[in-house]
């Protein structure tokens, strides 16, 4: 099922049962998939038309009157172009609002450059109180949601659309705040979000081959982000690799960065979209252009474990 089919399935359930859950879109309602919400809660999906900023005003408002609303639209527009209404109108005024950017990176594909929101988390990361979160699959989204319901304070959600393989069992627990440890490994670390979470494990086979054990972390919620897990890894292993679907600045590489160098620091190698813009492909294509598959991972560990190996005590690099 599409990610997008799974977002208003599980948003109908939590509607039903909770009449303070408002779902706000700015045209894009076919697009995200909550459409259908518009037809069976016709007092609380609503469309605003083309106008972002006054999605989030919106929202703004109507939770200070104890409503917990939803506003979507693409990544971009979501962030970007809402951004004073997200700080201000709902951070600063501590407003529980949730907010989805759909199609993040290079999964808005045909759409283009315009449409690649490569900078969202490093937006959304710089203001204070607001959660961010990335669900890898729909197992995930389905667990998260009723979480993000519950959460009293604002959270940024960004989410791929169309179809994911499922990478989580039926099984498992959602915990916000704690990153998931998909495959243990003591030679290097794989710390991915969102879609380069395929691309990390599928990397992880290929190191295997090699007689490289990678221990893979799914960090899906990106502030805040789990220091402790990230820590314990490279503790273990002594190097790290960061895959994200984003600029290389602002976003994960950046929040693990800020722990690693804070705390233990180790080489770091990187593997996301190198401060440029998007453009128009799909989806594989993009990944070979931009360097986010599966091998560009591993060529990324092989580097982190030989600045690990080249240390002159096998501590800290210089």
């Amino acid at each position: 099922m599409e990610m997008r089919a799974i977002f208003a399935a599980e948003l109908d359930r939590l509607m039903a049962q909770d009449e303070r859950i408002v779902v706000i879109d700015a045209d894009l309602a076919k697009a995200n998939g909550t459409l259908s919400l518009r037809q069976k809660y016709p007092e609380r999906a609503l469309d605003v038309g083309v106008a972002e900023q006054n999605m989030a005003s919106i929202a703004a408002g109507l939770a200070a009157y104890g409503f917990i609303p939803f506003i979507t639209s693409f990544c971009p527009f979501a962030t970007r172009r809402i951004c004073d209404q997200i700080a201000i109108s709902i951070a600063y005024a501590q407003r529980s609002v949730k907010i989805v950017g759909s199609d993040p990176g290079i999964a808005a594909e045909l759409n283009g450059g315009t449409h690649m929101g490569v900078e969202d988390l490093g937006i959304m990361r710089s203001i204070p109180s607001m959660v961010v979160f990335e669900p890898v699959d729909g197992v995930q989204l389905r667990k998260a949601l009723p979480h993000l319901v519950a959460y009293d304070g604002p959270v940024y959600m960004r989410l791929f659309r169309k179809e994911r393989p499922q990478l989580l069992p039926d099984h498992y627990q959602f915990s916000f705040f704690k990153a998931d440890v998909l495959a243990e490994g003591g030679d290097v670390t794989i710390a991915a979000s969102g879609i380069m979470v395929e691309e990390a494990l599928k990397a992880r086979a290929v190191l295997q081959r090699q007689g490289i054990e990678a221990e893979v972390i799914n960090v899906h919620t990106l502030k805040p982000l789990d220091v402790q897990t990230i820590l314990d890894s490279v503790r273990k292993t002594g190097c790290i690799v960061t895959a994200e679907n984003h600029n290389i600045m602002g976003g994960l590489r950046s929040a693990v960065a800020e722990v690693i160098g804070e705390h233990f620091p180790v080489p770091l190698r990187s593997v996301g979209i190198q401060d440029v813009f998007g453009q128009v492909g799909r989806l594989e294509e993009l990944k070979e252009v931009f360097g986010l598959t599966a091998e560009n991972i591993a060529a990324k560990a092989r580097e982190a474990i030989a600045a690990k190996e080249s240390l002159p005590t096998g501590g800290e690099e210089a």
